[in-house]
């Protein structure tokens, strides 16, 4: 036994140099890390290869695979970011391609391919990704192909259509897009969260302030119907049903966190103070519920099970906290060492996977749980990328050097619903299903927090 055991030591040197390892007071350390996490993370992506769809992660579950559309959506967002903060480009030609691959048919991110789980959020991450592309001057496609500015005005205009917003609960966005999805009913934080996003980023791109009026109205939405209340807690939603006054009172990191983002976007846009008092209350909330001794932490899910979606928050989280450093630079004082501290965890529980360095989900565990996926690495990459986000460049506009070209009356037409309405009974059964996991999931994971 004594031999045996002798043998393997030289192993031993071979595993310790096979986890994460990172100095967080070195640039070029993070930017190692960094792009270990992002080979890793690409393992999970088979688009680029043949007979595959360019763009997407395998999926949708049950069968095809663990990841929903937008979840691919999110991942270009999060490489964009990537190469933005650490300057690597070696992502930068498979992002094109999938963006532009998923634009549709329509310039609108809503290929009916789609069709049976589109959300109005799922739609806007693909937007906001292609967002990030016009602000960070990222590659403009040729003149006959989607533009960046374009895709994102188009989503956020059909977004204001009429039927999207009616049925009860007034002005407030509905989570589906498709009126024979079930969900449709449902009046949520993160698609409203997301159309407040982008109406705010477009604004500043743009200097539109139709966008900023929309903006508004929606934050005032949010407030009227108490998905924010005055302790800064910020709610999943309501059904129009009992016009969203028995509203889901879970606490998911995006829902807070793309609200912080789209603040800080109107604090630099407009430098009214009630936004950085917004900003900093959002902050308060953050702190008190999704950070743990200074570690990120989704606590509707990681005291039972977190699906493949929750899996994704807490890299939200980080990027759009230390957006609000840049936007915001009052803030950075107080996000940026919250942030290193979440990075600090969540580097230290890389110690997974084949390669002995791929990452789990339970930062405050300091240790790795056995659960790998393309979320949990997005999540590290951008703990470690957003590190850097203070010496990378502002987001550009128009006037200060963008070169994505818009297009105002991009998402005018109401064909684009129309079409994709027309879905199979297959379809339909399909997003029931999906509506069904996920209502069961939410109130079991609701009595998980309470008990």
């Amino acid at each position: 036994m004594l031999r045996e055991l002798i043998s393997l030591l030289p192993l031993y040197p071979l595993a310790a140099y096979a986890a994460l390892e990172v100095d967080l007071d070195s640039r070029e350390s993070i930017k190692q890390a960094a792009a270990q996490v992002a080979e890793d993370l690409l393992t999970y992506y088979h688009g680029d290869e043949p007979g595959q769809i360019v763009g997407i992660l395998p999926g949708p579950p049950p069968n095809a695979g663990d990841y929903y559309w937008w979840e691919a959506g999110a991942m270009w967002g999060t490489l964009l970011d990537y190469w933005h903060w650490t300057g690597d480009a070696t992502y930068n030609n498979i992002t094109y391609d999938a963006l532009l691959w998923q634009a549709g048919p329509n310039r609108d991110f809503a290929d009916k391919n789609w069709t049976s789980s589109l959300g109005n959020d799922d739609q806007a991450f693909w937007a906001m990704s292609a967002l990030i592309a016009a602000e960070t001057k990222f590659q403009d496609p040729p003149p006959d192909q989607p533009q960046w500015l374009a895709l994102a005005q188009a989503v956020w205009t059909e977004q204001t259509a009429d039927n999207l917003r009616d049925g009860g609960c007034g002005f407030g966005l509905r989570w589906q897009a498709i009126s024979l999805n079930p969900g449709f009913s449902y009046k949520n934080t993160i698609a409203n969260g997301c159309f407040l996003n982008m109406g705010a980023r477009l604004a500043r791109y743009t200097k539109n302030d139709t966008y900023l009026d929309w903006t508004i109205r929606t934050w005032d939405w949010l407030i009227s119907v108490k998905y924010i209340d005055d302790q800064w807690n910020v709610y999943d939603g309501a059904d129009i049903s009992d016009n969203c006054t028995t509203i889901t009172k879970q606490q998911f990191s995006y829902n807070a966190g793309i609200l912080l983002q789209g603040a800080a976007y109107l604090w630099n846009y407009t430098s009214d103070q009630i936004w950085l008092d917004r900003i900093n209350g959002l902050l308060d909330g953050i702190e008190r519920v999704f950070f743990v001794d200074g570690v990120a932490y989704e606590p509707a899910c990681e005291g039972g099970v977190c699906t493949a979606d929750m899996l994704t928050y807490k890299g939200f989280l980080h990027r759009w906290m230390a957006y609000t450093a840049q936007l915001a630079p009052s803030t950075s004082g107080r996000i940026m060492p919250l942030l290193k501290s979440s990075t600090k965890a969540a580097v230290a529980q890389c110690t997974g996977g084949d390669n002995g360095r791929q990452c789990g989900f339970h930062w405050t565990s300091g240790k790795f749980d056995n659960l790998l996926g393309a979320g949990q690495q997005m999540d590290v990459l951008a703990a470690l990328s957003s590190l850097l986000v203070l010496d990378a460049p502002v987001a550009v506009t128009n006037q200060t050097g963008g070169t994505s070209k818009g297009d105002p009356d991009a998402g005018s037409s109401i064909e684009t619903y129309s079409e994709l309405a027309r879905i199979t009974t297959g379809d339909r059964a399909g997003a029931a299903i999906l509506t069904v996991v996920a209502i069961t999931f939410a109130s079991f994971s609701l009595w998980w927090m309470l008990k």
